[in-house]
C-alpha cells in the first residue's frame, strides 16, 4: 500500500545516527544521502527518508501520528528499541512487551526519534 515514508528533521546528523542504528537492527543498510541532502533507507522494496523541510520552516512531528516498523521476532523488537534509545531516541509509553488487541497478541515497543516523531516496533506472532 505504501511506497515510502518521509520525515522532516532539523538535525540531520542526530536523526541519521538514530535511524542508521534502529533500522540497521531490522536489516537496512546505513542511509545514503542524495544530491538534495535527503537521507534514504531501502529495505524490502520500501523506502524511508529523512529531509530538512522544503519550505524552510522547522520540522515538527505529527500529533497523533505513529510510524510502525515490522520486526521479525521479540528479540529483534527488543534490539530495535535498545538501538533507538542508545542513539538519541526516547522510550515512551509502556515498556516493550506483549499487548492484547482485537487482532490477537502483538509485541510492541514505542520510541520518539531525535526530532520527536513517534515510532512503534511491531512483532506479530504467527
Amino acid at each position: 500500500m505504501f511506497s515510502h515514508v518521509m520525515l522532516g528533521t532539523d538535525d540531520m546528523p542526530a536523526s541519521r545516527a538514530f535511524y542508521d542504528a534502529a533500522l540497521g537492527v531490522l536489516g537496512a543498510a546505513p542511509g545514503h544521502e542524495d544530491p538534495k541532502g535527503r537521507v534514504i533507507y531501502v529495505l524490502g522494496g520500501a523506502m524511508f527518508m529523512l529531509t530538512r523541510p522544503i519550505n524552510g520552516e522547522p520540522a515538527c512531528h505529527a500529533n497523533g501520528g505513529t510510524i510502525g516498523f515490522a520486526c521479525s521476532s521479540t528479540d529483534q523488537l527488543q534490539a530495535w528499541h535498545a538501538a533507538g534509545v542508545a542513539n538519541g531516541g526516547t522510550a515512551i509509553e509502556a515498556p516493550p512487551g506483549e499487548r492484547q488487541s482485537p487482532i490477537g497478541p502483538l509485541h510492541l515497543a514505542y520510541l520518539r526519534d531525535p526530532a520527536g516523531n513517534k515510532l512503534c516496533g511491531v512483532y506479530r506472532p504467527a
